[in-house]
């Protein structure tokens, strides 16, 4: 099997010229260098023994693969959990373009192990914009250093995605609340890594309305926090299962059980019947996250494929010769590697491009700029979840066909990283969810207006041959708008591939800034000559090969959608 090396010169290169970092920065390479260390030598060794041990759940504990403990503690011994996070609580105060690269690392390292960490950070995220300031005082320090971990409770066995028909209940005792209710698919809901949990719980109280705008949100811990912070006894929560999934086997999905007994304390944050809107600074944080999950998993199964490709002998050069030669050689092989490479890096590139725009809307000092920007990452949010991980999946199957008959063999290591990858597509919203929020919140109800402007800034590193799918997106994007007054099924038909549209064509965008951005420092002298080079290269391969699609989806848009709306369900 290929060991996990972090990209940490691409990382670089995008965090410069795409993510705004200042390129003298000389502690930017020391924190990848460090982060990239940890990956490769703590994370990546579990990965494949963690997917074939699995968590064990016995008598309602559950216990983290071998390794997983101990590797945690590094983690937080690093003050890595800390990166984003305020310094008023302990937070480092990095920028969010920084914490995607090193969260890269984590996830392409060993993603059931990234997970943890991930969902940390959306409820500390969560805290710091709703909670109080004696739940921040009480809460956060001790979640920001790693210490306590941190899971967002939203689905229920009978309500999926449609939260507004969840069930929980949670009356209120004075100052807290007792809950009841089970939740489901609690990514590391119980485990042994931590010495505390803290639950974000979505539930409702006794005179809430019906469906979402009766819904408050509630901070439960496993272990109830007095007020010094130290931990006191067992909160009326617990897990009652876990599911035995296709992927990510080592992180622990459970079933959570709150007031078996007298009801699970829990305080509410946020406001009454406010419990969506702040939960939606969490979703949306994680969703950003899940779109670099997408990313992370492309990475390592290039990695892979990339490493079989050079080492596997078989048939001979098309260009001459008698001797077998490694498969990288053939045509088609390398057609999947260049594939592989060029969509990850316009993952990254759209990755690293909207955190930097979450970096403006938190940072610049103009009210104006901070709008702006907040108007783009609200824009792309969607994109880089659903884009990111449909390639993901995509490209883990082709990490799976470079290797052929071997890829199919689990010893192998390959198809782990498609068993891994499949879930990103599904939770925080389904793929199609995040389309339709694309297509009814974003484009629609502004007129196009803000895609428009990211279409504007596109526009100098599109012309020439690229100019056609510009004006394809401009085209589609103004039948959505228009379509979205009084055409809702003949929108959210054509929404995943109006979404697919937007990654394809943003793809390009970045790429041909970063091509550009290389050819700059060739002039100058600047920079490894090879590596520069191969960044015009996957541009140009990109434009030659991913690009074409733009048409098609855009007829699939403008005309397929009105199929799909038309059909009758008898007919399927």
């Amino acid at each position: 099997m290929s060991e996990y090396r972090a990209p940490v010169a691409d990382m670089m290169f995008a965090l410069v010229e795409i993510g705004g970092h200042a390129a003298n920065d000389e502690t930017l390479p020391q924190i990848l260098d460090q982060a990239a260390k940890l990956a490769h030598d703590v994370l990546a060794p579990l990965n494949r023994s963690g997917d074939v041990e699995g968590s064990v759940y016995e008598n309602g504990a559950v216990r983290a693969p071998k390794g997983f403990k101990e590797a945690y503690a590094k983690f937080i011994d690093g003050g890595w959990n800390a990166v984003p996070c305020d310094p008023e609580f302990g937070g480092q105060g990095l920028p969010w373009t920084v914490t995607m690269a090193i969260s890269e690392m984590w996830h392409a390292a060993n993603m059931a192990f990234g997970l943890c960490p991930m969902l940390t950070l959306g409820a500390i995220e969560l805290l710091q914009h709703h909670g109080t300031p004696a739940q921040k005082k009480l809460y956060l320090p001790r979640m920001i250093s790693g210490e306590w971990t941190g899971t967002m409770n939203l689905t229920e066995p009978h309500a999926g995605s449609d939260l507004g028909t969840i069930k929980t209940r949670a009356e209120p005792r004075g100052d807290h609340y007792r809950l009841k209710g089970q939740k489901v698919f609690i990514t590391w809901g119980e485990h042994d890594m931590a010495a505390n949990t803290i639950h974000m719980v979505l539930a409702r109280t006794p005179k809430a309305p019906p469906g979402s705008k009766g819904i408050s949100l509630f901070l439960v811990p496993k272990f109830m926090v007095r007020g010094d912070g130290a931990l006191g006894g067992r909160n009326d929560v617990r897990c009652v299962s876990i599911e035995h999934k296709l992927g990510i086997n080592a992180s622990p999905t459970c079933v959570m059980a709150y007031g078996d007994n007298d009801g699970a304390v829990g305080f509410m944050v946020g406001g009454e019947n406010r419990g969506l809107e702040a939960m939606f600074t969490m979703m949306n944080n994680e969703r950003l996250a899940v779109g670099m999950q997408g990313l992370a998993i492309s990475e390592r199964a290039f990695q892979r494929a990339r490493a079989f490709a050079r080492e596997r002998v078989q048939g001979r050069d098309l260009n001459g010769g008698n001797a077998d030669v490694p498969i990288i050689r053939h045509p088609d092989v390398r057609r999947m590697l260049l594939t592989m490479k060029a969509e990850i890096d316009a993952m990254r590139l759209l990755t690293y491009y909207t955190a930097s725009q979450l970096d403006r809307a938190t940072g610049t000092p103009d009210e104006a700029g901070r709008k702006s920007a907040q108007v783009r990452v609200d824009l792309l949010t969607p994109v880089v979840k659903a884009w990111n991980t449909d390639l993901g999946v995509e490209i883990a199957s082709l990490g799976i066909q470079v290797h052929g008959g071997m890829g199919f063999v689990e010893e192998t290591g390959a198809a782990q990283h498609w068993r891994d990858a499949r879930i990103a597509p599904i939770y925080e919203g389904t793929n199609g969810i995040q389309a339709m929020d694309l297509a009814f919140r974003k484009v629609a109800r502004d007129g196009g207006k803000a895609m428009a402007a990211l279409i504007d800034e596109m526009r100098p590193d599109l012309a020439g041959e690229a100019a056609p799918a510009l004006s394809v997106l401009e085209r589609a994007t103004s039948f959505m708008a228009q379509a979205g007054r009084d055409k809702p099924a003949l929108v959210a038909a054509a929404a995943a591939p109006y979404l697919r549209l937007v990654g394809t064509v943003a793809g390009q965008f970045l790429l041909n800034r970063q091509a550009g951005a290389a050819a700059r420092r060739m002039k100058a002298g600047k920079g490894e000559s090879k590596f520069l080079e191969s960044k015009s290269a996957l541009a140009k391969f990109y434009a030659a090969n991913i690009l074409p699609q733009a048409e098609a989806l855009a007829a699939a848009i403008i005309k397929g959608g009105g199929e799909i709306a038309a059909l009758d369900e008898a007919a399927l």
